[in-house]
């Protein structure tokens, strides 16, 4: 039996390795299941078993453990960028500027305070990048972390110690996210009820869902009048499909005037619709798209990939028109403008042939879908690994810093899921695809960090400075989180479910966030965590390379 215990203690051949992530791995996410309130370990759960592992013996060859752990962090942040990449800059509208805001100056906030820490208390700087990452639930950060310190050149051991100082700070970074929660609540004397009930009035102002309206025109002033040059339409907030004119129906055409006695189907939020009615006339007593015709209504998905990119208006040519897009579940007025994007549902109204020949020009192949174009994937890695390998000179630094494996993918990810296609090449990965890169890859560097971390883990936390990284860790967390969620609340009154979101998106922090959710049935908190999440996930990946590269030849 010594070639067993070979393999599952002393080994250290390929065998060995994969025995010891998979090990890691399964107990390690069982554990991370096991919920406690509301809080679960979730993936933290493969660290602390690895770190308990190689705390009693569990071995990997050392090159091994490495390219495992950097290939699953290079998986894990592209397909984190490719998740975050469409809704990135949309994420900076409306009230979103001010919720990034906020959101950034947490980040920055416990980066001063990770840099004052290490002059005031004389931690090494490996050991504050563990403290800002665990303590801050970032897993990214700390894989930007010990990448910026293998290109400064670190030794082996110094670049182990950041996941111990992560593993020690990380219970904290969830405490102090839901110790925050509570306090905003306490001190403000906030009512959830009311926050919800506010909340929800807000978005039927703002986000009014989409309706149809038909519509008798009788204002004799809009006689003769084109489409595309009612005030309305022109701002484009609506669509109007139909037009019924002496009791036959036609699909719209965007340059068609419009007369008296005539009844259009228009598609828009209740607001703007109400607006286009009170110029044409009066609301119609029938619903036109209940009425008997050849104009038919039918929803496609855009899946070509010679569709990809193209604006919507260009529907028209083929004698059809789109009134709705739903794109990411979110349903939405087309604007003429938008651009078809992979996944893309469209409605479509206009005569059964032309709708059909439309669905073949669109694709309409709901398995594509659930296809994964593999050549994109990986040539959106190789060119990540190339841009982070690239160095970025900024002044005031004494050395260039590099986006590294962990930014380099994410970086070329959102871009490349914003443009959406190159050719045939098509970015879009199918949802099921997403989530098990991002987890196979986030487990595998979790497991191997644990693994390294855990032959010294115990003796440094308990017989060395563990206490002073904790109570250090507890700063990181706390502080911001505090400041930032008091000014919310008092200097902009922002609502508190939505500060909870911001604060869990701050941290990029799941847990947290199922937390917040619990604290009143509402979207204010995911909304919150939403918006902010893309551009607090590139900051904490880019702040503890920034924190490296400009005091680590100083220490």
């Amino acid at each position: 039996m010594d070639w067993l215990q070979s393999l599952f203690i002393g080994g250290h051949g390929v065998a060995n390795s994969v025995v010891a992530i998979c090990l890691v791995a399964i107990f390690g996410l069982a554990i991370g299941e096991i919920r406690v309130g509301a809080v679960k370990l979730g993936i933290a759960g493969p660290l602390f078993v690895g770190i308990a592992f190689g705390h009693f013996g569990l071995k990997m060859n050392m090159e091994i453990l490495e390219f495992a752990r950097d290939f699953g962090l290079i998986l894990f942040v592209y397909a984190i960028g490719n998740t975050v990449g469409p809704g990135f800059f949309q994420a900076f509208k409306r009230e979103g500027a001010l919720l990034n805001a906020l959101a950034a100056a947490i980040v920055v906030m416990g980066g001063l305070i990770g840099v004052a820490i290490h002059f005031g208390f004389g931690l090494p700087l490996e050991v504050v990048v563990g403290l800002f990452s665990g303590g801050t639930t970032n897993t990214p950060s700390l894989a930007a972390g010990m990448e910026m310190l293998k290109e400064m050149k670190a030794t082996t051991a110094q670049i182990g110690i950041p996941g111990q100082a992560y593993a020690v700070a990380y219970p904290f970074g969830i405490i102090g996210i839901l110790l925050t929660m509570g306090l905003v609540r306490m001190i403000f004397r906030v009512s959830v009820e009311e926050s919800g009930a506010a909340w929800t009035r807000e978005v039927k102002t703002s986000l009014a869902p989409v309706e149809t309206m038909s519509i008798d025109v009788s204002n004799p002033a809009v006689v003769g009048t084109a489409i595309r040059e009612l005030s309305v339409v022109q701002s484009q907030g609506i669509v109007v499909s139909r037009v019924m004119r002496l009791g036959a129906q036609h699909t719209a055409r965007w340059d068609e005037k419009i007369a008296v006695g005539d009844t259009v189907l228009a598609v828009g939020p209740r607001p703007r619709l109400e607006e286009l009615r009170n110029s044409l006339g009066v609301e119609a007593p029938v619903r036109l798209q209940e009425v008997q015709s050849p104009v038919k209504a039918q929803r496609f998905v855009v899946t070509r990939a010679n569709m990809l990119g193209k604006h919507i208006s260009q529907s028209a040519a083929f004698g059809v028109t789109i009134t709705r897009l739903n794109r990411n579940g979110v349903e939405l007025v087309p604007d003429r403008t938008v651009k078809l994007q992979f996944g893309d549902k469209v409605t479509c109204v206009g005569e059964q042939e032309k709708l059909d020949g439309f669905a073949k020009v669109l694709g309409n192949d709901a398995k594509a879908l659930q296809h994964t174009q593999m050549i994109p994937i990986f040539l959106g890695i190789f060119l990540g690994v190339l841009l982070g390998s690239v160095p970025i000179f900024v002044p005031g630094l004494p050395a260039p810093i590099k986006l590294g494996l962990a930014g380099g993918p994410v970086v070329i990810a959102i871009m490349l899921s914003r443009i959406g296609h190159l050719g045939p090449l098509v970015w879009h990965m199918p949802p099921a695809t997403t989530n098990a890169v991002r987890e196979i890859g986030i487990t595998m560097f979790m497991c191997c960090v644990g693994i390294y971390a855990g032959k010294s883990f115990i003796a440094t936390v308990f017989h060395g400075d563990g206490l002073k990284w904790m109570a250090c860790a507890t700063l990181i967390t706390f502080v911001p989180l505090f400041v930032v969620g008091l000014l919310a609340r008092s200097v902009f009154k922002i609502n508190y479910l939505t500060i909870c979101g911001v604060l869990a998106g701050s941290m990029t922090d799941p847990p947290a966030l199922a937390f917040a959710n619990a604290i009143h049935p509402s979207d204010a908190q995911a909304t919150g965590y939403a918006t902010v999440y893309p551009l607090t996930m590139c900051l904490r990946i880019l702040t503890p390379q920034v924190i490296l590269a400009a005091l680590w030849a100083a220490s």
